[in-house]
């Protein structure tokens, strides 16, 4: 069963499709696959020239998904050795 978020009806979870994760229109495209690529420097536009399913919202959406994860109140962290 796929399910969105509130707020992010692009965003979607669905047991059976990439083990939950969190999935862009239930696709097999990850918010994490979108951010990791956005991290190394990879820009919009090309990701758009390499899945070309994909639409700009799907991007700036993923980007505000995960702010929205960053900013909740609760985060876990490695004890320090």
């Amino acid at each position: 069963m796929t399910r969105s978020f509130v707020g992010f009806p692009r965003i979607t979870v669905d047991p059976e499709t990439m083990a939950g994760k969190p999935c862009i229109r239930g696709m097999r495209v990850t918010v994490g696959m979108i951010l990791g690529n956005l991290g190394e420097g990879v820009t919009i536009e090309r990701l758009l020239d390499l899945y070309p399913y994909l639409e700009r919202e799907d991007i700036l959406e993923s980007l505000s998904f995960a702010a929205r994860l960053a900013s909740r109140d609760e985060t876990v962290l490695d004890h320090a050795a």
